[in-house]
């Protein structure tokens, strides 16, 4: 059978019996008795078992789940190695078995039968309370070294490189300044500062070809990630992310700073002040189900919910018109019980349809379509800039080895070239795993019908947080002038005639993304 080989090691102070090269030695001999041809191997390094981002993990599964799978079998030394929670280990076992691909431990062998599935199930289960204590205790020591100021992290944030540094007999991890990647920092830093939003500063950044963390393209979230991260004062900060109730390590002055701290603070202010509105809290706890959405059509005001009678009764009343009064616009009061009667039916009857609903899902995956293709035509262009980076790398070693020009002279071309090759392999990886994945099925009627149903009932006997959710997940504004009233959509929607009725029982016209009412 065609194998796969996968080899991972937590971190180079552990698993110090099973390290890459045994592991993988294990794997290759057991695949030459047992008569397997190895395609292909994946190796992580210093990464844990306990998540599946994982790079060649990941990679891996891309792979089996293709269509023309490469194998049929991925060895592993222990199932330890493959995942130690025993969710993503179903989870990921279940996603390969149903593309044909088993997983096949070479120190833990089972039978494919209800009790070897029993055996595999009970080593699963010991390898993740093994994983749990484990993270314990290696947790306790991480917040104690973070603590005194070490640096625990796996991977030296971008603009800085690791050394080490001596405590008593073991020896810890610090942080030193690495130049180059540091002024690529603060040119960011600089940028952001002086108003420049994280689009431009990323197209910048790619355009001049400058590689990114772990030699990959720059996106706003990397940017992102980089300027709300205060490592680059100089500070130590460790546990915010973690599950425990104690409080996050911080130690000021660790390392070296890149960027001053008052620059830091004046960017997280900017930050905040460009981050989306955020629904004010008396909106979020009104009783009202179209507070925040409902506008008023002659002054662009919002309606507000007012109660009248001591409670007994309540409207939607124009903003404008509720504080400057009577004249101040021509808007009138709405009954909110009837007015959000009426919404909530016509969402009913021309939203919540089985061939609206269906003709999302056709929208969607036509959309996924189009990408795809995009992906597909990106996917040869990047796989021709690998071939000729390739090509210009071996141009340059044959000019070494025949001696025409020396290394000094050539090594910051081979440099670059070597980051473009591992720039685009990333990119390549992405998009094969982008298209692997391309196309959403769309649901049969049944499914679609039941569908309906739920979402009709969450609008009849849903609570009225429930009712809100919902409501703002289909309906963006709805704007009340005189006596019509116009919902403006989020969702795309298949053309439709002109329904009549009257006010009573208003008629809705599609108009643009609009229904008129």
């Amino acid at each position: 059978m065609k194998a796969a080989i996968y080899a991972r090691v937590s971190s180079e102070k552990q698993d110090v019996d099973l390290s890459i090269s045994a592991q993988l030695k294990a794997l290759r001999d057991y695949a030459v008795k047992n008569g397997h041809d190895v395609v292909k191997e994946f190796v992580d390094e210093a990464e844990s078992g306990k998540t599946s981002a994982r790079s060649a993990f990941r990679e891996m599964i891309a792979l089996a789940r293709r269509f023309s799978k490469p194998f049929d079998i991925i060895l592993v030394w222990k199932y330890s190695r493959f995942a130690r929670s025993r969710e993503d280990s179903i989870l990921f076992k279940a996603i390969l078995r149903k593309n044909g691909v088993k997983v096949i431990s070479i120190s833990e062998p089972f039978e494919d039968t209800p009790t070897g599935r029993l055996f595999e199930a009970m080593i699963e289960s010991l390898d993740e309370f093994y994983s749990a204590n484990l993270g314990e205790e290696v947790t306790r020591g991480m917040r104690e070294s973070a603590s005194r100021g070490f640096y625990v992290g796996s991977y030296a944030p971008y603009g800085y490189r690791k050394t080490g540094v001596k405590d008593g007999s073991k020896e810890r991890t610090k942080l030193e300044i690495e130049p180059h990647q540091a002024q690529v920092v603060a040119g960011i830093f600089k940028e952001a500062l002086e108003g420049k939003n994280l689009k431009e500063i990323v197209k910048r950044l790619n355009k001049e070809g400058i590689a990114g963390p772990r030699g990959k393209g720059w996106q706003k979230t990397t940017l992102y990630n980089m300027l709300t991260n205060e490592v680059y004062t100089g500070a130590l900060v460790w546990g915010r992310r973690t599950h425990s109730e104690l409080a996050p390590v911080m130690v000021e002055n660790a390392w070296p700073a890149i960027v001053h701290k008052d620059t830091f603070d004046q960017i997280q202010a900017m930050m905040r002040e460009r981050a989306p509105a955020i629904i004010h809290p008396r909106r979020v706890s009104s009783r009202y189900l179209l507070s925040g959405i409902a506008r008023c059509g002659h002054c662009g005001k919002a309606l507000v919910g007012q109660d009248a009678k001591w409670g007994k009764y309540s409207y939607y009343v124009c903003g404008t018109l509720l504080k400057k009064g009577s004249g101040s616009c021509q808007a009138g009061y709405l009954r909110s019980q009837q007015f959000e009667e009426i919404v909530m039916e016509k969402i009913k009857q021309h939203i919540l349809t089985k061939e609206n609903l269906a003709e999302l899902v056709r929208l969607v995956n036509d959309e996924m379509d189009v990408a795809a293709a995009g992906h597909g035509q990106h996917l040869k262009t990047i796989i021709n800039e690998i071939a000729d980076t390739s090509s210009r790398l071996e141009r340059l070693y044959d000019a070494l080895e025949t001696g025409i020009l020396r290394l000094e002279d050539l090594a910051p071309r081979i440099q670059q070239l070597r980051c473009r090759q591992e720039q685009l392999q990333a990119t390549r990886l992405e998009l094969e795993h982008h298209l692997s994945d391309k196309r959403v099925e769309l649901a049969d009627l049944a499914t679609v019908t039941h569908y309906v149903g739920d979402l009709r009932n969450i609008l009849s006997e849903g609570s009225l947080a429930e009712r809100k959710v919902f409501v703002r997940s289909f309906v963006k504004e709805v704007t009340v002038t005189g006596k019509k009233v116009a919902l403006t959509y989020t969702m795309p929607l298949p053309p439709e005639g002109t329904i009549e009725g009257q006010i009573a029982v208003p008629s809705i016209v599609q108009h643009g993304g609009q229904y008129r009412i």
